[in-house]
């Protein structure tokens, strides 16, 4: 989705011309290509795995800080919402160092955050440590992910996202029983500590992102240093006068002009070394001014002059849907063991926890919804409402239930319907079409990214004031249900619309 010097392949924003060569690509829909889905499939276990399964550490901070819920709340809530919402400005490390580099730079920061805030001494602390810091290496390894995959794929992209996105399932039912086992063994401290180190795998997965092989990038000679002409370096003119004297003169000046040679030619290979390590200098700084320029240049015109997106009110509403969705999947996650406890029903939650149900199911539902959303009978946009709807439904019944079984019933629906995840690369697409779903889908996650960094702490304050969080999840709901309305109405206008110019043009007529 982002241009790069390193990650050349296939582009949305590159020429037509581009494309067509990059087609017959032998790693396009298949060999490394598959490596590079192994890789974000692992990306979305470290990262979005871990962000699901916070729950169990929001307990454990609540009981060691004694701060309000709804105060606590904001330290996943940072982490998950920063991930998301720094989508765009990630782009510009890509343009500018690629994919590869970015990741593991975020691999790095984002460990660096874990392991910091193993020492917190309030949650105040957590809020830089955890929240911004690791949230924002979370967002510098997770778009990387994405985005090669959709480099590595045309035939195939939709799947390919789909199982790479199955690894957010697979992260949060394990991240939940590591976090859990690491808590119980060794504290919540230790716990963060050990879990920095596993972060560091997110580097290795970003190894992995190879870029395809360059192609008409490489406008610098392969890269190779320009030759110096020996000829025109003013050692090799001294030297042409010196044969020249040599002819003229006599024996004992011949003999003098000979005798210094060995040190001129010292002097000469000394300065063309100088030469040359002044050149290299030179040429990586331009190399690398003209890097810079490049990718702030195409992150700048992909989304501050991207206006164009928003004259589309289908995308608008889109847009609309996106704040208010993410954070009725996101609270379930953050709350729900703490539900468990007021409802009496941790036993139970220990042998099978209930965010684990919405994990397995979630892994399912997203191959499941992407090949039923592939077959040509069949409209996306229409499993897409169906998902949504299903999960609005669930999360208005939620706090109706007060059962372990009937819990487990409504996670599994909650995990099923929110399989419409792996569908959002493809509505996307259907609204702006491919040229456009760069910048579009950064501006997308974003959006989930602000929904995510307020739900949390929204429904945290509500339980403060009602000390339950039923109203949570109704206010959740009918957020998400005005945002659902924004999507089915913009459809209806255009519709209107296009009648009314027809009707328009045969009255003309």
């Amino acid at each position: 989705m982002y241009t790069s010097h390193e990650d050349i392949g296939y582009d949305f924003e590159d020429d037509p011309k581009d494309k067509k060569t990059l087609k017959p690509h032998p790693n396009i829909d298949s060999g490394w290509a598959w490596m590079v889905v192994l890789s974000s499939f692992f990306v979305h276990i470290l990262i979005m795995g871990s962000q699901m399964a916070l729950g169990v550490l929001n307990v454990e901070w609540l009981e060691e800080f004694h701060q309000s819920r709804g105060l606590t709340a904001w330290v996943s809530s940072l982490s998950m919402g920063i991930t998301l919402i720094v989508g765009p400005f990630i782009g510009l490390f890509i343009n500018t160092c690629g994919c590869r580099r970015t990741a593991i730079i975020g691999g790095l920061v984002n460990s660096l955050g874990w392991v910091l805030s193993a020492y917190a001494a309030n949650v105040h602390y957590l809020f830089i440590t955890f929240g911004v810091t690791a949230g924002f290496g979370s967002g510098m390894a997770y778009l990387p992910a994405v985005v090669m995959v959709g480099r590595y794929f045309q035939k195939r992209r939709a799947l390919a996202q789909g199982l790479s996105t199955t690894g957010t399932g697979f992260g949060t039912f394990l991240m939940t029983v590591l976090l859990k086992y690491l808590c119980a063994e060794y504290g919540w401290r230790n716990a963060m500590f050990i879990q920095g180190a596993v972060s560091l795998n997110l580097c290795v997965c970003g190894a992995l992102m190879r870029p395809l092989s360059p192609g008409k990038d490489s406008n610098d000679g392969g890269g190779k240093d320009p030759q110096v002409v020996p000829a025109q370096s003013p050692g090799s003119k001294s030297s042409g006068q010196l044969d020249g004297a040599e002819e003229k003169g006599g024996g004992p000046r011949n003999e003098e002009t000979l005798g210094d040679l060995p040190a001129q030619a010292g002097q000469e290979k000394a300065g063309h070394g100088q030469n040359m390590g002044a050149f290299r200098v030179l040429k990586t700084a331009s190399q690398l001014t003209r890097r810079v320029k490049k990718g702030f240049r195409a992150w700048y015109s992909g989304y501050f002059g991207a206006a164009s997106l928003f004259t589309n009110r289908m995308f608008v509403a889109f847009v609309f849907w996106a704040l208010f969705a993410y954070s009725s999947f996101v609270v379930p996650f953050i709350h729900l063991p703490e539900i468990v406890n007021l409802y009496n029903l941790s036993e139970q939650n220990d042998v099978f926890p209930l965010t684990s149900i919405i994990a397995i199911v979630h892994i399912f539902a997203k191959v499941i919804l992407g090949v039923v959303a592939d077959l040509p009978c069949i409209s996306v946009w229409n499993v897409f409402l169906m998902a949504n709807f299903t999960l609005v439904l669930s999360i208005f019944i939620l706090p109706l239930v007060h059962t372990y079984a009937g819990l487990a019933v409504i996670c599994a629906l909650i995990g099923f319907s929110s399989g419409y995840f792996s569908l959002m690369p493809v509505v996307t697409e259907d609204l702006v079409g491919i040229e456009h779903l760069a910048n579009a889908y950064g501006i997308i996650i974003c959006a989930n990214g602000i929904s995510a960094l307020l739900g949390p702490p929204f429904a945290g304050w509500i339980y403060d004031i009602t000390e339950k969080y039923d109203f949570s999840f109704y206010i959740c709901g009918l957020l998400y249900m005005v945002g659902i309305l924004f999507l089915l109405i913009q459809p209806c206008i255009q519709i209107i619309e296009q009648s009314r110019k027809k009707y328009m043009d045969g009255t003309r007529v």
